[in-house]
């Protein structure tokens, strides 16, 4: 009975620990021209864990491709945003989940990234799939003002702890 406990205990754990981030789609603010969006590129391309980078100037949107079983996490992303000397206005990660149920309000360590899903109906994900970072910093402060009157029923979202990712499935 031990040993059946333990073999189903290291089962979930798997389950609950291959996710991965495959690319990340952020938008900038602040840039005014393609001098800025090459400083972020700069950023970007700098990191090991980066296989390629997309721009499109129309919209400020990078599109940053991470190689297989890279462990980057979005505030490191972020983080070079910022270190360009621009800001994040939104954040769309795309991540591989394989048969993880979640429900509202519902969280789990990723890659020791800790992912809270708000605002989510019950379903299981599995394979790759596309969440929105709404915590503050990944969103404008325009939004994240609006989010927090919406989502102040969210204890963990109103403590504003920078190593939660707080997520809604696209």
């Amino acid at each position: 009975m031990k040993s059946t406990f333990l073999y189903i205990s290291l089962f979930l754990f798997a389950l609950n620990t291959n996710a991965q981030i495959i690319k990340a789609e952020i938008i900038a603010t602040g840039l005014t021209c393609s001098m800025c969006s090459n400083a972020i590129n700069k950023q970007f391309k700098a990191l090991a864990e980066v296989e390629n980078v997309e721009t499109d100037l129309n919209t400020n949107t990078f599109t940053v491709y991470l190689k297989k079983d890279s462990k980057i996490t979005p505030r490191i992303l972020k983080e070079r945003v910022e270190k360009a000397g621009f800001f994040v206005g939104s954040m769309i990660i795309t991540m591989q989940f394989v048969n993880l149920n979640i429900s509202d309000n519902f969280s789990v360590s990723q890659d020791n990234l800790p992912l809270i899903f708000i605002d989510s109906k019950s379903k299981t994900l599995n394979g790759a799939t596309r969440v929105k970072i709404l915590d503050k910093s990944f969103v404008t402060q325009k939004e994240y003002k609006k989010l927090s009157k919406l989502y102040a029923k969210y204890v963990s979202y109103a403590l504003v702890n920078e190593d939660n990712y707080h997520l809604k499935t696209i």
